[in-house]
This record gives structure tokens, C-alpha cells and sequence, in this order.
């Protein structure tokens, strides 16, 4: 058997690298190259023998190729980790608090908002909605407030029922809308879940994010709810 033969061989085995094998795949890869060695070593001319040296340079393809291989199985190993089921990393951001534009749990505790208004405009409506996106509230927010604490009242005073509610700024100039967008508002992380698509942050009341869509994290200074 020529040498081109082996190396032909080497070379099918190393493009078969870029996938990892299944279980005992390598092992029966590199009995086979054996054979093929040993198979090679007996076939060869008596009068034109292989040198020896070609018989390393095949030896270390292969343990070339087998390296790449176990490389290979480790990459994946730890992209697996990294990935949906790797969620031990956001394990600390439990029972921290989150600022996220995902809809709140308002549970008789105040609520951070962190309202931003466009350029130009002399004013904002702050519109609250709730679990069923119906308006519940429509509050002024001024120039220049900055992060506001919503106490969970309507526009008259009046308690809302507790529950899920999300938050938008309509930014006025006169009797101009300069625009509408969504308002961050902090909320509690209670659980991580892992997954096909990656790890999910579950929030107080039930809703989930992920950990790209989280602007900031605090300590949380309120109270459980019961």
C-alpha cells in the first residue's frame, strides 16, 4: 500500500474533525490506521523499502488529527456550559433587582421608573397599563425628574390592583407627541432558567427576560411579599 494511501486517509479523518464523533469513534479510527500501517509495512518493496521517516510523518498526522478531535469534544463541552444549560453565571442575580422594560409585579411596594424624555420636549405623559395592555393610569412627568417611584396609584389617588403592569413616556412639546416609548421600571429576579435559546431571567409576577435585555442591577431594599 503506498504512502499516499494512509495519508489520503488521514487527511478523510481530519475533514470528519469539524463535527464531534460519536462515543467510540476515535478508538475505532485509530485501530483502522493501524491495520492500515501494519497492512502497509508488509506490502512494502523489499527492494525499495519505506524510510522510516515516512512512517513518523504519518504517526504524527494522526496524532495531529486525534488531538484536534479531543479539542474538538472540549470546545463543545464548554460551549454547553456557557449556553442554556450554563446558568450558574446569573445565579448571583437572583433576588437582585433589574431594571427591564418587561411588564412589573406591583405588589403594594413602590416602583422604580426610570422615565427619559425626548430632546426638545417640555413635558411627558407617564401612561400605565395593565396585565391586559387597558390604560390604568396617565401620570406628568417633568423635565428633568429623572428616576421616579410609581406608589401604585392612578392619576386621582386612587390604589390599583396588584398585579402586572408596564409603563410607556409619551414625550410632549406643547400640544405636540414628540414620540411614545417603553419605560424601564426595576423589578425583582426570582428564578434563572436554562434553555434551547438560552438562559431566561424570571421576574417577580412571572415575567421573563433575558439577561441581554437587563440595563442595570441593584440590591433589592423591599419586602417579600407573602
Amino acid at each position: 500500500m503506498a504512502v499516499s494511501s494512509i495519508q489520503n486517509a488521514v487527511a478523510a479523518t481530519s475533514a470528519s474533525a469539524s463535527s464531534p464523533p460519536k462515543p467510540g469513534v476515535l478508538t475505532s479510527d485509530f485501530t483502522t490506521f493501524l491495520k492500515m500501517l501494519t497492512t502497509q509495512m508488509q506490502n512494502q518493496d523489499p527492494m525499495n523499502p519505506i524510510e522510516s521517516s515516512d512512517y513518523a510523518v504519518q504517526l504524527a498526522t494522526f496524532s495531529g488529527v486525534e488531538q484536534q478531535v479531543r479539542t474538538n469534544q472540549l470546545l463543545e463541552s464548554l460551549a454547553s456550559q456557557m449556553g442554556g444549560n450554563g446558568i450558574a453565571q446569573y445565579a448571583g442575580w437572583v433576588g437582585m433587582e433589574a431594571q427591564v422594560t418587561a411588564p412589573v409585579a406591583f405588589y403594594g411596594q413602590p416602583v422604580t421608573l426610570d422615565p427619559v424624555l425626548k430632546p426638545g420636549a417640555d413635558r411627558g405623559t407617564l401612561v400605565v397599563r395593565d396585565a391586559h395592555n387597558r390604560e390604568a393610569a396617565r401620570l406628568v412627568v417633568a423635565p428633568g425628574s429623572g428616576q421616579v417611584v410609581w406608589d401604585g396609584t392612578d392619576g386621582n389617588g386612587q390604589f390599583l390592583p396588584q398585579g402586572l403592569y408596564s409603563f410607556s413616556l409619551e414625550s410632549l412639546k406643547g400640544d405636540d407627541v414628540l414620540g411614545a416609548e417603553m419605560v424601564a421600571a426595576y423589578a425583582r429576579v426570582t428564578e434563572v432558567r436554562g434553555g434551547a435559546a438560552g438562559a431566561r431571567l424570571v421576574l417577580e409576577g412571572g415575567s421573563e427576560v433575558r439577561p441581554a435585555d437587563i440595563n442595570a442591577l441593584r440590591a433589592y431594599a423591599g419586602q417579600i411579599p407573602q
